[in-house]
């Protein structure tokens, strides 16, 4: 009798110790819209841009070419257009945001935005007139701008970007707006460890360690954190493998793949923090799941590898052919992008009429992972030694934070607005000018009496 009471004793502590864990990820999941009540102030006090003379040395260090700046590293793409704007390169600018715009518009509104195009950036008595456009593409993109085709405005595309990378990107990389540039790099070079994190509860359990769900303290942002104890790597010989998986995600930047944002270590553990998948395993959804979807999942699930559908022969072409991606623009697909932090314009595609969001997306209110207690937790390693060579491969995995998906997490979750402060109309701010360095105003005197 006694052992049945300290056993049920134990099964309520077990599903208490759930409910609390699955109660305060829920919490953290319903408060990462980037508001002050979902950061930790000390933290959040500690993402500053230095003064200027603390980092124009990177200038010396990092890629500073059009391709890597503009076009890649969001910060610095939404740097480069502000310097556009500010320096009365409109044209250029908003052509290039009118043709990403066309690229990604809905098939019923692309006749109408071609049209406007070529009116307000073709014809040369048009405000914001590019001269730098051939006549002949110019005349081409007239004769087809009824058709609104895929790629109408490539070529012009390309014009642009080839003109933005002369002149333009000559003087802005003398500009503040390029020191601005420096300052967020170096903030993003700022060691952030796992006192960065707070720490929710188990999601799953993979070979080497747990899955968490975390949140940057400083930003309120939800991510998933994969711990690799490095005893157990050591001991089933993953080091290689792992240091693979971390290379790739840390190169590849795409909505379809969890994107890695932070890489560290604890005594015991190397820690790799990624987007939060918050559906679960399929397992949660399968009975929503359409006869196509199911045969999607079964051909990519498939365990010989060379049956699997996926990526053969450097073409998808495989994968794009079934069934279920019939009516998908793979091209608009690829350009889209998420707005205002919302996918309802994602969603409202015809693609999607019967979809039953509610019933696919996770209920907010459910964790779907199991019970901790079913979880399991690992038995400590055994016989295992860490040696030199260990600490050195730790070290190199360790490699910090990375660079993009760093940047749009201080973009979406409204750091970039809030330290992105230039001074009165647009002028050189304070931290920008190197002699403000000397300008510093004396600490205050004491008001202590003191006696030789």
């Amino acid at each position: 009798m006694l052992l049945q009471r300290l056993s049920s004793a134990s099964m309520d502590l077990g599903a208490l110790a759930t409910v609390m864990a699955n109660s305060a990820y829920i919490n953290a999941r319903g408060s990462i819209d980037g508001n002050a009540a979902a950061r930790d102030k000390k933290y959040h006090s500690r993402l500053k841009l230095p003064h200027i003379t603390a980092c124009e040395d990177l200038r010396d260090t990092i890629d500073l070419t059009f391709d890597t700046v503009c076009l890649e590293q969001p910060i610095g793409k939404l740097l480069f257009r502000e310097f556009l704007s500010a320096a009365q390169y409109h044209g250029p600018c908003r052509l290039w945001t009118d043709i990403e715009a066309y690229d990604v518009a809905e098939d019923a509104d692309t006749s109408q935005r071609a049209s406007r195009i070529v009116q307000r950036y073709m014809k040369p008595s048009a405000k914001h007139h590019c001269p730098f456009l051939p006549e002949e593409l110019v005349a081409r993109v007239r004769e087809a701008q009824q058709d609104a085709a895929d790629g109408l405005f490539a070529p012009a595309l390309a014009c642009v970007l080839a003109f933005l990378r002369g002149a333009p990107f000559t003087f802005f990389l003398e500009s503040m707006y390029l020191k601005r540039f420096l300052q967020w790099k170096w903030l993003e070079m700022q060691p952030m460890d796992a006192d960065w994190f707070l720490d929710f509860r188990v999601l799953g359990k993979g070979g080497f360690g747990e899955v968490s769900a975390c949140q940057m303290k400083a930003t309120g942002k939800l991510y998933a954190c994969k711990k690799l104890n490095k005893k157990r790597l050591k001991k089933r010989k993953g080091n290689e493998g792992a240091m693979v998986e971390k290379r790739i995600l840390a190169r590849v930047h795409s909505r379809f793949i969890v994107s890695l944002a932070y890489v560290f270590q604890t005594k015991d553990e190397l820690c790799l923090v990624m987007t939060i998948m918050n559906g679960g395993d399929l397992k949660y959804d399968s009975n929503t799941f359409s006869d196509n979807t199911k045969s999607l999942c079964d051909a990519l699930l498939v365990k010989e590898v060379e049956k699997r559908m996926g990526f053969k022969d450097n073409s998808c072409d495989e994968l794009r052919a079934h069934p279920f991606f019939t009516d998908i623009n793979w091209r608009k697909l690829n350009e889209a992008h998420v707005k205002d932090n919302s996918c309802d314009e994602l969603r409202a595609h015809p693609f999607f009429t019967d979809i039953n969001w509610r019933k696919l997306n996770e209920d907010p209110k459910v964790v779907y992972a199991k019970n901790l207690d079913d979880v399991g937790a690992f038995s400590s390693v055994k016989g295992v030694g860490l040696c030199e060579a260990d600490k050195t491969f730790f070290d190199e995995f360790s490699s910090g934070n990375i660079s993009i998906p760093w940047q749009e997490e201080m973009i979406e979750m409204g750091i970039y607005n809030e330290l992105n402060v230039w001074g009165p109309e647009g002028t050189v701010p304070h931290d920008l000018r190197r002699e403000s360095i000397l300008e510093q105003p004396p600490p205050p005197k004491s008001s202590t009496c003191s006696i030789a």
